[in-house]
């Protein structure tokens, strides 16, 4: 069992998401697409809100919420995202990938699934004040400028960065909602 928990004393949350043992996964525009689109689903189908994201070579960080602030709801939504991008982007592996991904995800395999792409755990977070959702926000988009990937947070193409640079002018991915308290 994992030490955080999404619980309903929180109702935004900081997450991680890596894959397993840590395979570049996310170097390619589909795999990434595979993680915006489902991204965009939620939004439109299941009330989430996603405060900012960034989807990096091995993992993914994303600041999340409910629409109606109703956690119950936000679990079950993380919960088929997770199941949805894991089968797609097994599926990507299988068509696409190296032979070593495909057997890094076989050798995952747990006894429910004969593929695992995503680490057990979430590391969920609550978010419990502006200071520290800013903070976050800011950890999170300025990871590819901390790999060396990019010079300026904005120039990564699968980060909210752009949309907070740009003051939500343009076209994007993934739409964001800005939380505030």
């Amino acid at each position: 069992m994992e030490r955080y928990q999404i619980s309903s004393d929180g109702a935004v949350y900081y997450v991680t998401f890596a894959l397993v043992q840590w395979l570049p996964l996310f170097v390619r525009e589909e795999s990434c697409k595979i993680i915006t689109d489902s991204l965009r689903y939620c939004i439109q189908n299941k009330g989430l809100l996603v405060g900012g994201y960034v989807i990096m070579p091995t993992h993914m960080h994303a600041v999340l919420a409910d629409r109606d602030m109703n956690s119950e709801r936000l679990i079950m939504t993380i919960d088929d995202f997770r199941k949805f991008t894991g089968r797609g982007l097994a599926d990507y592996c299988d068509r696409s990938g190296p032979s070593a991904f495909k057997l890094a995800l076989r050798d995952e395999a747990t006894a429910d699934r004969n593929r695992r792409v995503w680490q057990p755990s979430k590391h969920p977070e609550i978010v419990y004040s502006e200071k520290f959702l800013t903070t976050k926000v800011t950890y999170l988009h300025n990871n590819p400028v901390r790999a060396g990937l990019v010079r300026a947070a904005e120039h990564w193409r699968f980060s909210s960065a752009a949309y907070y640079c740009s003051g939500g002018n343009g076209e994007f991915d993934v739409p964001i909602t800005v939380l505030w308290w």
